[in-house]
């Protein structure tokens, strides 16, 4: 990381905050270092006070510093190793190992800031991503090289559908994952990695975490170096890459802890004002090149189910396709609990899609929507007092609601129920058998729960 020479001293330190007196100021970004009891100290500076001082960030705990403390130039920010061998481990925000493997043998670094790639060298979104989840495929499309955003409340199961996808896109797509766990809890993160070690993704599986207890620092910068494997991914290895982030609010949570550190005045609803541009700089890297491409899978906690929350809109704006995880559909049992009518696509085009699977589409959206509307009425008055063509539509809607359930590979071992995965082709096929009437005679619990409806004597 280049020559370290001294930059001054700690004069104050507050928290994950610190004061250091330079003789010459270093550039923002820069990565800075301590050594206490021979322990190394990592900072980041985030502000110029005056022509001697500035104020960093600690990308570690703060126990030990003090004041008077040498601080030594890294002589550029923050870089991580890169290698080929990074796949199949566990890494934390610098590169070092999480899984008590050996470290990363590796004299190749790249900057966590990395600006994104030029656009004349940037491709365009790609084809359909099939995933073998019905409900994404047929109602809410994810493409090849674009943004998806799982959108939801606490336990509505966004870290579940996240890892299904990583296991969909291995499985089916043969190409690699990138998984950048911000602010996870320890339990989850060991959770995760085990559920992803048994279903035998590891090996093409690349995992950074920055956990819930660590420095808001950490948790601020944990993506930016996930990120950046996944552009070295790309790049280098000329890979397809599934980049995947949970949760990206507590990246922007992170960002308004250190914001207010910084003595910054919140802005909308006590979020930091620099708000957008975080999440821009962060989006705008997510991109697809002649060499490779990243798509991205990012889940998005909804404060109190608040759609409208500065943050949340602040993300909406990059996405290509939006999937809206619903507690209704949790309190129903319909898993995955995908609102198939909140959720959106930019792909949802005949011109995109092809004629066949945008009418069926619409078709199944038309039925749940009529049925939603219903529902009141239903529960009110009874199914009874509907139209003979109201209580078909009905009939066919709950149908399809349960259809659109599937048992996931990552929950087989709790659930006891093998998982399935179902190419797009024969989703649209039973959904369109399902519209036209051909399974009326079908009892709804036939639909629940189950991959393709093949078995079901028509």
């Amino acid at each position: 990381m280049g020559e370290q020479a001294s930059v001054g001293m700690i004069t104050e330190v507050h928290g994950p905050v610190v004061i250091i007196a330079c003789v010459k100021l270093p550039p923002l970004r820069q990565a800075l270092r301590a050594t206490v009891d021979h322990e190394n100290y990592l900072f980041e500076v985030h502000q110029h006070l005056d022509k001697h001082h500035v104020r960093a960030i600690t990308l570690h705990r703060t126990a030990g510093l003090s004041g008077g403390t040498t601080v030594y130039d890294t002589g550029a920010p923050l870089h991580v190793p890169v290698t080929p061998g990074c796949l199949g481990r566990l890494l934390n925000i610098f590169g070092e190992p999480l899984d008590d493997g050996s470290p990363l043998d590796s004299k190749n670094f790249r900057n966590i800031h990395n600006r994104p790639p030029p656009l004349n060298e940037a491709v365009g979104v790609g084809d359909i991503l099939q995933t073998g989840i019905k409900v994404i495929d047929l109602l809410s499309p994810f493409v090849k090289g674009g943004k998806a955003g799982l959108f939801g409340g606490a336990g509505v199961g966004k870290t579940v559908l996240i890892m299904e996808f990583m296991h969909a896109i291995t499985a089916l797509q043969k190409g690699v994952s990138v998984f950048a766990g911000v602010g996870e809890r320890i339990r989850e993160g060991h959770e995760l990695w085990h559920e992803i070690e048994k279903a035998g993704v590891m090996p093409q599986t690349l995992m950074v975490f920055g956990q819930m207890d660590e420095s808001p620092g950490v948790r601020f910068r944990v993506g930016l170096s996930a990120l950046t494997y996944a552009e070295y991914l790309r790049d280098s290895l000329q890979k397809d890459v599934l980049f995947v982030m949970d949760n990206i609010f507590r990246f922007i949570q992170a960002g308004s802890e250190v914001s207010s550190l910084l003595g910054r005045m919140p802005a909308t609803v006590g979020y930091q004002p620099t708000l957008n541009t975080e999440v821009a700089e962060m989006q705008d890297r997510i991109l697809s090149t002649q060499q490779g491409s990243i798509t991205s899978v990012q889940a998005v906690y909804v404060p109190a189910d608040d759609m409208t929350d500065p943050a949340v809109s602040a993300i909406l704006s990059h996405l290509d396709t939006t999937v809206i995880l619903s507690r209704t559909q949790v309190g129903k049992g319909i898993y995955p609990a995908v609102d198939p009518l909140m959720s959106s696509s930019k792909l949802m085009d005949h011109h995109i899609l092809g004629d066949r699977h945008y009418s069926v589409a619409e078709g199944v959206r038309s039925h749940l929507a009529r049925y939603h509307e219903l529902e009141d009425i239903i529960t009110m008055l009874g199914i009874e007092e509907l139209s003979p063509k109201d209580r078909q539509i009905v009939m066919r809607a709950r149908k399809l609601q349960r259809y659109l359930t599937q048992p996931f590979w990552v929950t087989a071992s709790h659930t006891g129920i093998d998982g399935v995965s179902v190419p797009l082709e024969k989703t649209l096929d039973d959904c369109e058998a399902f519209l036209l009437g051909h399974f009326d005679d079908v009892p709804e619990d036939h639909c629940y729960m189950r991959g393709t409806m093949e078995k079901i004597v028509q």
